[in-house]
């Protein structure tokens, strides 16, 4: 098995160190499993989009109008 060091933040360490019990290896490799799993995941659904990033953000723009109007409306 590969092995792979990792630097975290000291308060994530404390509280790492305050759990016993778990095996922090096998852990991180399920939740690095889990999440490049996801990413392949949403790669294979965008790599089928035919959205392009000008529609994208065109689209945003308009549900971003759309919401701040209705927000005016319900505070006035």
């Amino acid at each position: 098995m590969a092995e792979l060091k990792l630097e975290i933040p000291e308060d994530l360490k404390l509280e790492v160190e305050k759990v016993s019990g778990i095996d922090w290896s096998l852990a991180v490799s399920r939740l690095v499993k889990e999440k490049f799993g996801r990413l392949a995941r949403l790669k294979r659904i965008v790599s089928k989009s035919e959205l392009t990033e000008e529609k994208a953000l065109e689209l945003s723009d308009k549900i971003s109008e759309s919401l701040a109007r209705r927000y005016e409306e319900m505070f006035k």
